[in-house]
């Protein structure tokens, strides 16, 4: 299949125009597309939330030559590229890759959306909002002790890594998520405003935490790569029979 058949059959879950009005909407950066083209049929896909040098190995060794990311290949300027930089070794190995960052974020059922889902919530206020999907939720929970939900969040987000803020024997009934680096005041007021109760994301700051606490709010600290490689796995799982060529998907157990 040619590269860009490929890409309209990703574009199904969410389109890269997308990820252009999301960031127009609210002035934001992505870079989400073909990143590399190799110009050559695609023989086979290999998904992985990051192009690292174990995907680019695992890829060669199933014999594809296409990756598709989630976190964009090439995000800013690129001031100089290693031979043994990913990058180089897609392009020696004629590997193509695609990624598709904010548009599968912000999408109706998207990485933001799968992220609710895996934290017990269905319907809910959205911070962000744009085309049927959006981004930063908040939505009610089966009343659970802290303590047990904090269970539940590692077991369905298979991690050993998250950390747990707060008072364990606490009921907690109102969740705020947001997938991925998701913390800053706009989430923090979004969630306060909306009577949450715990507050999810990742790559969160001391002052953050500390802040959130003071609130009153419980915390929960996912990886950043467990809480978007659960949705991103979902989506792959979705669309991998319609992609019509054979594919795998790579997860990367040292960053759960």
């Amino acid at each position: 299949m040619k590269l860009t058949e490929i890409l309209k059959t990703l574009e199904k879950v969410a389109p890269v125009a997308l990820s252009d009005a999301f960031c127009k909407k609210y002035a934001m950066y992505d870079n989400s597309g073909i990143i590399i083209d190799c110009n050559a049929q695609v023989n086979g896909a290999f998904f992985s939330l990051d192009l690292s040098a174990k995907a680019v190995k695992q890829a060669k060794a199933h014999g594809y030559n296409l990756i598709v990311t989630h976190h964009p290949a090439i995000y800013g300027g690129v001031s100089r590229i290693n031979a043994d930089d990913p990058i180089a070794q897609c392009i020696k190995s004629g590997i193509s890759v695609i990624s598709m960052h904010l548009n599968f974020d912000a999408a109706p059922e998207g990485i933001d959306y799968h992220l609710m889902r895996g934290l017990g919530g269905e319907n809910c206020e959205i911070l962000a909002d744009i085309a049927g999907g959006g981004y930063g939720r908040v939505y009610a929970i089966q009343p659970t002790k802290f303590s047990e939900y904090s269970k539940i969040v590692k077991t369905a987000f298979s991690t050993e890594r998250a950390l747990f803020y707060g008072d364990s024997g606490r009921q907690v009934k109102k969740v705020a998520s947001f997938c991925g680096a998701g913390c800053d005041d706009k989430a923090i007021a979004f969630a306060v405003s909306n009577g949450a109760d715990v507050f999810v994301s990742s790559d969160m700051k001391h002052h953050e935490i500390a802040g959130l606490l003071e609130k009153g709010l419980n915390i929960i600290h996912l990886t950043h790569y467990s809480a978007e490689n659960y949705g991103f796995n979902k989506i792959y799982n979705k669309i991998a029979t319609g992609l019509q060529i054979p594919s795998e998907y790579f997860t990367d157990e040292d960053l759960l």
